[in-house]
């Protein structure tokens, strides 16, 4: 029962909410440029806290996707093998580990919301539940994605890329941190061009399923899924490179070095359109991460980069 309950938490999709992390690399302490949030330890330990929280709440989320999915699921050739539509985990078992979920990213939350005060910069106070607030709001468009967004074409997959957006916002209140807009932009956008890639796995997989598995998929088609894949590929490398090129990210960081972090990206993303319309890969993209050996390296090299960058000065003294 506890492997299954394990299995049905979905630990591997836990990497997504390492962009709550994301702003102890790039962004900015409110009113002290000068201090990289990335080696400040009590700043490691509300990322921590934070990144706990989110993982919690998502999970809590999956189970409830898998509680009210559970029928459409058993038609699918993957999905079926998930323990609540096997019935390997029960649903009285389902729900009280959703509740278990929930209930520890809320106390999780509270007490990132309680270090925030204790962190912050001087003269700058918090406002109460600076962080709570983004995993509720995480939370509340999950229950309107699980009810009644995702059966609405492209609606469903804009919910997900706004739950990306989420984290970060998240990220960014839990160490006091001003968020860059146009890492927002990009994190949304490419949330939302990973979405339709997951589209299009399903539907190129639609015929080995004995029944329709999602009902948007009646609405996609391969060609207007290409239609929307395409450009949202371009405007995610285009909104990060204009990110590492902006006034406003030079002033912050105090070099223009960032560019050289662009073709990492750019290759990231055609890597994995290669992977979509050529293997038809995709669908899920956490395990494809670290299943595809090209990706896993650039992703690596763009982290060395970024780290040599922003903190190697920082490190190395």
């Amino acid at each position: 029962m506890l492997l299954h309950g394990l299995k049905a938490l979905r630990p591997h999709q836990w990497v997504k909410n390492l962009l709550v992390l994301a702003p102890l690399l790039f962004f900015t302490p409110l009113g002290e440029s000068s201090t990289p949030r990335l080696l400040a330890g009590g700043a490691w330990v509300q990322g921590l806290l934070a990144f706990a929280a989110f993982c919690l709440a998502a999970s809590g989320v999956y189970v409830l996707n898998d509680i009210v999915d559970r029928h459409a699921d058993r038609l699918h050739p993957e999905k079926r093998q998930r323990p609540i539509a096997s019935g390997e985990l029960p649903i009285q078992g389902a729900i009280a580990l959703l509740v278990v979920c929930w209930g520890g990213a809320f106390a999780l939350a509270m007490s990132a919301d309680a270090g925030i005060t204790r962190f912050a910069f001087p003269g700058f106070t918090p406002p109460s539940g600076a962080f709570s607030a983004w995993p509720l709001g995480y939370l509340l468009l999950n229950l309107l994605y699980t009810f009644w967004w995702k059966r609405v074409v492209v609606l469903d997959c804009m919910c997900i890329a706004i739950g990306f957006g989420i984290r970060v916002r998240a990220g960014s209140a839990v160490i006091a941190v001003e968020a860059s807009h146009w890492i927002l932009l990009c994190t949304f956008f490419f949330a939302l061009f990973l979405g339709f890639c997951k589209r299009f796995e399903e539907l190129s997989n639609q015929s080995k399923a004995q029944g329709q598995t999602r009902v948007t998929m009646r609405d996609y088609s391969e060609p207007l899924l290409g239609l929307l894949i395409g450009p949202l590929a371009a405007l995610s490398i285009l909104t990060y490179a204009l990110y590492t090129v902006s006034p406003e990210t030079i002033a912050r960081h105090h070099t223009d070095a960032l560019m050289y972090t662009v073709p990492f990206v750019t290759y990231g993303v055609f890597r994995y359109l290669f992977l979509v319309y050529r293997h038809r890969e995709g669908g899920d993209p956490s395990k494809l991460l670290f299943r595809d050996p090209p990706l896993l390296i650039s992703g690596a090299c763009y982290l060395a980069v970024v780290l040599f960058v922003l903190h190697g000065r920082s490190l190395v003294g």
